[in-house]
Formats: C-alpha cells, structure tokens, sequence
C-alpha cells in the first residue's frame, strides 16, 4: 500500500508555514485576526471576571494552537491589559502572568521566541522594570494532557480545535483510496458514510480535548474557544465547507493537465471538521467536565481584499499558509503556486456569483466545581 494521508502523521507534517516570508502564517493570518478582534471584548470580559472570582497570586494562561504569526502576542498583550487594568481598578494587587505557547512540534516557535524582547520592551513602557510575565513553549498536540493538574486559570484558543488529529482511518479502503473518491473533504457527492466518519474523529477529538484539560484547570477556571463550524445539519453548505470544495477543483485542474498523479488525488483529504453548535453543545454534555456558559455563532464580514489583491488571493494566501506543509508533502514542493494562483481565481469567480459565508463559533466554558 502506498503512503497515504491516513497514515501520514498530522502531528509531524501538519504545521503552518514558519519564518515572515511572502507565504508565511506571520503575513498571511489576517483573516483570523480579523475575526478575533470582533470577538475580543468577549475574551476580555471572560478573563476579567475570572480573575476578580479567583484573584490569584499567579496566574497561569495557554493559547492553544498559538502559531507563528503575530497574533498570539497581540492576545497576551490584551490579556495582560485587562487584567492589569482591572487590578488598578478594584485596588486588588496584580499577578504575576505564566503564558503557555502550544502549538503542533513542527511550528516556528523561533519566530515568537525572536519577538519577546521588542515585545517585554513593550509591554514595559511606563512601568519600573521588566512586567511580571512569563512565557514559555509547549510543542505537543492539544488532544492528550500537556500541562500539570490544576496549573492553570484561563485557556484560549483561536482557529485551531476544528482541525482533527488525524483524517478519519475508515475513509481509506484497503488499497489506500479514499472512499470519498475526488474530493478532499466533504462535498454534495460524498457517501453518507464520509459525513459520519468526520463527525465521529470530530466528537472522539473534542471529547479527548475537554478530557485533558478538565485536568489541568482549576475548578471555575474558564476557556474561550474559537473554531470554524457550519449552522445547520447540511454538511456541504455554501460556507466553510465550500473553500474546500474548490481546492479539490483546483487540484482537478493540475490533474487534467498532469501535473499531480491521479492515485494521489484519490489518496488526499483533510483532517478537518466544522461541526454544528448542536454537536458541540452534545459534546460538551456527553464529557461533563466543563458548563457551556455561552456560545456565539458569527458570521464575517467579507472585505475586498488588500489594496493590492483581491479577496480570493487574500483567501488562497490563507489557506496556502495553513495547508502547504501537507499538500507538499503528499504532492511534492513543485505545485503550490500553480495550485492556489488557481485556487484565488476559482474563490473570485464563485463570490461574484454568490457570497461564501462561513461560520465561526465562539464559546465560553466553565469548568465545574467538584
């Protein structure tokens, strides 16, 4: 049987694209920031609160699958103001911060770690001395145990718990071919069967996540996580699920022309899943270690792209700095450009038909108090 994703390991292929270059995560992840940033008051609100309930000494944070690119500072900049402010504010002395950076092994974690001096000078500015925070890297996949029992308060995570550890084993036939042959996840032709083997690797994944941080955060500790998802039960809708119908087309299109190999299209697919807020909601139940207290479903807002591309490059740059260390690896370096230069086009041609809405969730937990 030849190499297939099936058996390609996730945890040590998967990561996106390090360094600061034209097609790295740092320049290409403003999509995500975007939509962070309309759901950051909630974020903000969420910590505040948890830290006037508990006001601890030190106060232990994770951004779970943090990356590369900039935006996992710019969170614990927020994080730290907030709190900070809300210690000058109630009068209540301000913790000392321990930051946990988590994100796959193969992240370019140096790219962070080469920001922290500019970004302790920052942070510093009008105060005496270096603030009290400290940060660290945890390289390691977040479904399984990472942190020690009890260590922490607050969890965050951003675009990151709809990637699956692994694409479903069962989607492989014994020849190592997907059953969902032609697509790379999925689409209106799919078997009912492809649908209910992502939702089942999905719900084995968020329950193993929920499991493992049940006990490494404090009782009443909290977590926002934000992740992709889909609003009703059709499982190809014309939002986050229809971007990847449309890298299966393009992959179809350098196949035509002989570009790929037609036995590695058909051994192709992503370990993605956009569940529903109902297959969250019954996770979360089905675990028991954690209350939902709130769940926010948002839709964004489509810009017209940067000055100097249009919205389907902006989209294909993204996408590109997220799937790049797979589709290489599986395909070979040669096809990236062609690839999403396809890509961009087909995402601009099908906008202009008729809007792609893809839906993001946003939820607020609560661990219970035992």
């Amino acid at each position: 049987m030849s190499q297939t994703q099936t058996n390609m390991d996730v945890e040590k292929v998967f990561h996106m694209t390090g360094g600061i270059g034209e097609t790295s995560y740092a320049r290409n992840s403003s999509l995500q920031k975007k939509a962070s940033d309309m759901m950051k008051h909630i974020t903000i609100e969420t910590i505040q609160q948890l830290y006037l309930t508990t006001t601890p000494r030190s106060l232990g944070i994770a951004d779970l699958g943090c990356s590369s690119g900039p935006n996992t500072l710019s969170f614990i900049k927020d994080m730290f103001d907030a709190v900070e402010g809300t210690s000058t504010k109630t009068s209540v002395p301000g913790p000392e911060f321990r930051v946990y950076l988590n994100d796959l092994p193969t992240n370019d974690f140096n790219t962070i770690f080469k920001a922290l001096p500019d970004f302790y000078k920052d942070l510093g500015k009008g105060s005496k001395g270096r603030p009290s925070i400290f940060i660290a890297g945890i390289p390691g996949s977040f479904y399984g145990r990472l942190f020690p029992n009890n260590s922490l308060h607050f969890i965050y995570s951003s675009y990151s718990l709809h990637w699956l550890s692994q694409v479903p084993p069962a989607l492989y036939d014994e020849h190592g071919r997907s059953i969902n042959k032609g697509n790379i996840y999925i689409s209106k032709s799919s078997p009912r069967r492809v649908c209910e083997l992502y939702l089942r690797q999905f719900q084995e994944d968020f329950s193993l996540f929920l499991r493992s941080r049940s006990e490494e955060v404090i009782g009443g500790g909290k977590m926002v996580l934000i992740l992709l998802g889909r609003e009703g039960p059709d499982h190809a809708d014309r939002g986050n699920t229809f971007f990847w119908e449309l890298l299966s087309r393009s992959l179809a299109v350098l196949l035509s022309w002989g570009e790929i190999e037609d036995e590695k299209l058909h051994s192709y697919a992503v370990n993605f899943y956009a569940p529903t807020k109902e297959e969250i909601q019954e996770e979360v139940r089905r675990e028991g270690s954690f209350e939902l207290d709130q769940v926010e479903m948002f839709e964004i807002e489509r810009s017209d792209g940067a000055k100097d591309m249009s919205y389907g490059t902006q989209v294909a740059r993204t996408v590109r700095a997220i799937q790049e260390s797979m589709i290489s690896h599986h395909f070979g370096e040669g096809i990236a450009d062609t690839l999403f230069d396809n890509y961009g086009r087909l995402v601009d041609q099908e906008i202009a038909k008729e809007d792609i809405r893809p839906i993001t969730f946003l939820l607020v937990l609560r661990k219970i108090m035992i």
